[in-house]
């Protein structure tokens, strides 16, 4: 067990893997190199960043077991985010949830939107936010609007991954983008990270007027946090740590501004205060 250093910044999103380990049938993508949590916390080292949260890959499945090892090796720098059947034991959400996972995730990209309203999906949203769990979903930003209500309504935090991926960035004239922003006004448990715009095409100019919008929606910086995306699959040759830490500064150049991004939003949400 190692000592937690001082709280100056939260990564909330990056990946750890290993293509040696047994992965999940029909996923979409699977990485050919090794990315280790040791190399993670080298890149947060460097740009400053103490804390970080592990997202599950979705090549891995519910097979979290990478994740568990991680968070054991560093109790007090890391949280995990699961991903998890829905009818998942009570006990062994009590123990994920002893061993510093604190949120699950539906990546929902490519895959047909199911009935969220549904009894066993409302159960399971329900029993995450008894035990103060967030659910963290990767999908379009046109579909946000359907999705929100049915998960948020249970009280768990929702979190949007990857500005919500608008493609090309947030038009508001498009009545899509325009009712997700909507319905972001009305869903205060609604929370956005600003992680990697190049998957959604955004360039520098893009990805501020989205934040824009975005930050318009929430009424302010509250629910907004950062993550790295590291180590960038599929676009390791086109982005950097360094690169989205630098991004961040571009998006938010005052420094009182990056602070509760980076710390005071993130702290609580994650568990790390």
């Amino acid at each position: 067990m190692t000592s937690s250093p001082p709280l100056s910044g939260i990564d909330t999103h990056a990946h750890i893997f290993d293509p040696r380990a047994l992965m999940a049938p029909g996923r979409r993508y699977a990485p050919s190199y090794t990315a280790t949590v040791e190399a993670w916390l080298g890149h947060m080292e460097r740009a400053g960043v103490s804390h970080g949260v592990l997202v599950q890959p979705s090549f891995y499945g519910t097979d979290n077991h990478l994740l568990a090892e991680a968070l054991a090796a560093y109790p007090q720098r890391l949280r995990g985010i699961a991903v998890l059947d829905p009818a998942v034991a009570e006990r062994r959400l009590a123990e994920m949830n002893a061993q510093g996972f604190v949120g699950a995730r539906l990546n929902l990209v490519g895959k047909y939107l199911e009935d969220y309203t549904s009894r066993e999906w409302q159960r399971f949203f329900h029993r995450l936010a008894e035990i103060g769990w967030q659910v963290e979903i990767q999908r379009a930003f046109e579909d946000f609007a359907q999705l929100l209500p049915a998960i948020s309504r249970a009280g768990c935090a929702v979190m949007i991954d990857h500005f919500g991926l608008p493609q090309g960035g947030i038009d508001a004239a498009n009545p899509a983008h325009a009712a997700t922003l909507d319905m972001l006004r009305q869903t205060p448990n609604a929370w956005v990270k600003l992680s990697a715009p190049y998957r959604s095409g955004q360039d520098a100019a893009r990805a501020s007027a989205s934040l824009a919008h975005l930050r318009a929606a929430c009424d302010g910086l509250s629910r907004f946090v950062w993550g790295s995306d590291w180590p960038h699959t599929q676009h390791e040759t086109a982005a950097s740590y360094a690169q989205q830490v630098a991004r961040l500064e571009q998006l938010l150049p005052d420094p009182d501004d990056r602070r509760r991004v980076l710390v005071e939003n993130p702290a609580a949400l994650f568990r790390f205060t």
